[in-house]
């Protein structure tokens, strides 16, 4: 009996032995997903006036993705396709709050209606990863719904409904966080707070940090001015305010990584690093491409992106493959051993590229917009007319080639973007093979999605 008591207790002991290996050796998973920074703010995307060391040095250490692609040209969407891995004609958001926006004289068609908070039918990253024994913290900005606690994360730091801060300086108004210190920057706070959390953790940790930052108001970091101020202007990049909020995320990237290291955390942690759209043109510009925040043309989706894992992705390391933050979700079910069906999210797991098991992956990727979005300054943007950033319309790439589809006129653009990177040779009528093919990728994809498509006149509309 008591040798039947010993092999049980030796059983048991084991067990645990192996549930507590199995739970220290899951990697902590640390997305950094910045508001509104364009392609080529960074340093390591070619950026010769914003000053981005830390980030740079990070980039450095895993690979660069000079493809990277947001699912969506401004906020809320594309924060709902990285969380749910799923495009916008499945969950709806295609804008943040009015679909009608412009002035409805200017705008032929009745656009669909959005939907402004996401629905609690979608199992989303950290959802799943609280089932899988990760702890979970939000940081900054949430922009789904009023409250991020109630889609599966353990801890938020200043995340509601909210796009953007009234200020960056206290007291933040519509931030639902204490302030520390009578002058303290939002952004630092956040990472205060943070770092405050890294501290705290004794088991596999997921944080989405999710900073306010780099997104409106500008309004610098004074110590930082002066010495932007004097820079020179540089490949259409010269705002001194935004460069200073530009060094100061980097800054408090830094002392995150530096945190992880401290901790001996950073070995083990798979960190993602990109924007949700591109940088807000009239602010920042990201020659050669076209546009920005707000147009489906490069400079509106395309995105610095990276992947850093110590354990299994080599350093100093890029690709060209075109991918977008739908891959993120099926990339981390891959990373902590989920063996569920990818089939349900529209990305794809990129492990075997980041392992350098792969160096292609063909697919088309797609983006719909069936709705209106203004234009922030008429005599200044690279638009397709000087009233809206966007007309209703959808896109698709694939492989080097990208097609732009209007409802209005039932018009078309088509791009060779290996050749035409900045999207000014419309090829439309010259490659009209290609145009075909491109076209019923599109039409394919509209059905499979059953996305919605604006087709009825809108009677205020004055020709």
């Amino acid at each position: 009996m008591k040798f039947q008591f010993l092999h049980l207790a030796f059983l048991l002991l084991i067990l645990y032995s192996c549930e507590k290996t199995n739970t220290e050796n899951k990697p902590n998973i640390l997305i950094i997903n910045v508001d509104d920074l364009g392609w080529k703010d960074v340093g390591f995307m070619g950026s010769e006036y914003y000053e981005t060391p830390n980030i740079d040095d990070l980039s450095r250490q895993g690979m660069i993705f000079t493809n990277g692609y947001a699912a969506a040209a401004n906020c809320a969407p594309s924060r709902a396709c990285l969380m749910t891995g799923k495009w916008t004609t499945r969950h709806g958001i295609y804008t943040v709050g009015n679909s009608q926006r412009g002035n409805p004289k200017h705008r032929k068609l009745i656009p669909v209606v959005n939907t402004t908070t996401l629905s609690n039918e979608y199992e989303i990253i950290p959802e799943m990863l609280s089932n899988h024994e990760y702890i979970t913290c939000h940081a900054g900005k949430w922009h789904l719904s009023k409250d991020p606690l109630e889609y599966g994360f353990t801890l938020n730091i200043g995340g509601g409904h909210n796009g953007h801060p009234q200020s960056y300086y206290p007291p933040y108004k519509n931030i639902n966080i204490k302030e520390i210190y009578e002058d303290q920057y939002l952004t630092d706070l956040i990472m205060q707070k943070s770092l405050e959390f890294i501290d705290t953790v004794s088991k596999p940790f997921f944080l989405y940090y999710a900073p306010y930052a780099v997104h409106t108001p500008i309004q610098p970091k004074n110590n930082l001015l002066n010495k932007y101020l004097e820079k020179p202007v540089s490949n259409g990049q010269s705002n001194a305010k935004y460069a200073t909020m530009v060094e100061n995320l980097d800054r408090n990237i830094g002392l995150l990584i530096a945190q992880l290291k401290e901790k001996e955390l950073f070995d083990n942690t798979l960190i993602i690093f990109t924007s949700d759209n591109g940088g807000l043109y009239g602010i920042t510009k990201q020659a050669p491409l076209r546009a920005g925040k707000g147009s489906y043309y490069e400079g509106g989706i395309r995105e610095p992106f990276f992947f850093v894992w110590k354990k299994r992705i080599r350093e100093n390391t890029r690709s060209d493959i075109p991918i977008t933050n739908l891959d993120i979700f099926p990339t981390i079910m891959n990373v902590i051993g989920m063996a569920d069906d990818e089939s349900k999210y529209d990305g794809l797991n990129l492990i075997p590229i980041l392992e350098g098991k792969k160096d292609t992956l063909l697919r088309p990727l797609f983006w719909h917009f069936p709705i209106y979005l203004q234009a922030y300054k008429k005599n200044e943007n690279e638009n397709r007319d000087p009233l809206f950033r966007t007309r209703p319309g959808s896109a698709v790439r694939f492989g080097e080639w990208k097609l732009h589809y209007y409802f209005e006129e039932n018009e078309m653009e088509l791009y060779n973007l290996t050749k035409d990177i900045g999207e000014r040779n419309n090829l439309a009528i010259k490659r009209p093979e290609k145009l075909k093919e491109m076209f019923y990728y599109l039409r394919k994809w509209w059905d499979t999605t059953n996305a919605p498509l604006p087709t009825l006149v809108n009677p205020e509309f004055e020709q």
